[in-house]
């Protein structure tokens, strides 16, 4: 039997994305699962295109904020209405090959893991292929991750009937960073499906694309909503820069 997956994607202002980004998750090769779009008060005629895709399908499910409230607001509220054993995410321009769902999930019960993760692309705004794999290590616990952050949200799954709902730190950056931190307090580490199976977008003027800005929140991240001392935090600081200039 194929448990319900939920899927948590936020939305705002993407009606250049989101067809794209729904119809990657209607070809999944495993069907039973939930889209949960929360829209971040767009402007655009984001909802219009989502409500035509909720016509045809029941799996897509919409909620409105009444007033703009960023990512971690919008995917905090897909998460509180998940009815699904599995919380996956895929924001609203980033896009899942057919087979990731039925390959993840199997891969998460032959593992018995509760939290997981996959290597993925890249691709630019419209589309082109950068030529770009991102593959992070095979396991990871919760000092590693505060070296780097690996973990593509457009990759990860965790087990909410193991786990419990975990959400997201109400930040403007770095959320599913904070997410997966708090999840890997709970366990000894999150396993990796050696496989490609999603497409990360990057974007131009995309709030992750300033990588010195998201050191800044990094700081935060460790030391307001981790609890680590103020050298504790620069120490790993430390280790997010030198991570980055190795690239």
């Amino acid at each position: 039997m194929n448990e319900l997956v939920s899927i948590i994607t936020p939305s705002y202002n993407s009606s250049s994305f989101i067809e794209e980004t729904i119809d990657s998750v209607i070809l999944q090769t495993y069907e039973n699962w939930e889209m949960i779009i929360t829209d971040d008060l767009s402007t655009d005629n984001s909802v219009e295109i989502i409500q035509k895709y909720i016509d045809k399908d029941n799996r897509i499910k919409l909620i409105q904020l009444e007033e703009n409230s960023g990512a971690a607001v919008a995917r905090n509220a897909s998460i509180k209405n998940a009815n699904g054993k599995y919380i996956a995410f895929l924001d609203s321009d980033d896009l899942w090959i057919p087979e990731k769902l039925e390959k993840q999930i199997t891969f998460m019960k032959e593992k018995n893991s509760p939290f997981t993760y996959s290597n993925y692309n890249l691709i630019d705004e419209e589309g082109k292929k950068l030529n770009i794999i991102k593959t992070p290590t095979e396991k990871i616990t919760y000092r590693e991750l505060l070296k780097e952050n690996q973990i593509g949200c457009l990759t990860a799954i965790y087990d909410q009937e193991k786990l419990g709902k975990i959400y997201m730190p109400l930040i403007r950056k770095r959320q599913d960073f904070g997410l997966w931190l708090e999840i890997l307090k709970k366990i000894k580490n999150a396993d990796k499906i050696n496989q490609d199976l999603a497409i990360y977008r990057v974007r131009k003027n995309s709030i992750s694309s300033n990588k010195i800005e998201l050191l800044k929140y990094n700081y935060e991240l460790f030391n307001t909503h981790q609890n680590l001392t103020k050298l504790t935090s620069i120490y790993y600081l430390a280790w997010n820069i030198y991570r980055k200039i190795k690239k």
